[in-house]
């Protein structure tokens, strides 16, 4: 058995250092490329909170928003008025009314009380499901 000679195992030595170098630098570049990310995303994320504080109100009319330009790809919207929009939580408790017959769970309901109209909408299948006149407040009692 032939011992191997000190140039041989410098050699060795040499490469497995060489190695442990490049792994510690891909490793490095790996962990601040980590840290960096996760930087981003938390000053994404806080400056998302820090709107949401000052204006609570602010996400609600930005889904408003995004359905009533679905729905007005759909159908012609009163331009006059802004609409009320409502989330279908529970179409049990609405199933009396005809108007909710076909209501599911997340649907949106859209009412213009100047136009007098009622949408409703599925935002999941991109529907119009029903749409109604609204009377609100216009009837008197007889006597």
């Amino acid at each position: 058995m032939e011992i191997p000679s000190l140039h041989a195992l410098h050699s060795v030595r040499e490469r497995a250092s060489a190695f442990v170098g490049r792994v510690r630098t891909t490793l490095f570049a790996v962990v601040v490329a980590i840290a960096i990310i996760a930087l981003g995303a938390a000053l994404y994320f806080r400056s998302e909170v820090v709107s949401l504080r000052s204006d609570p109100e602010a996400a609600a009319r930005k889904e408003a928003d995004a359905v009533i330009k679905m729905v007005g790809q759909l159908i012609v919207l009163p331009e006059d008025e802004r609409p009320t929009v409502a989330t279908v939580s529970d179409p049990e408790l609405l199933k009396d009314q005809p108007f909710f017959a076909r209501a599911k769970k997340g649907d949106k309901v859209l009412i213009y009380t100047n136009a007098k109209k009622a949408i409703l909408y599925d935002p999941a299948l991109n529907k119009i499901v029903e749409v109604v006149p609204l009377n609100i407040g216009d009837t008197k009692s007889k006597n």
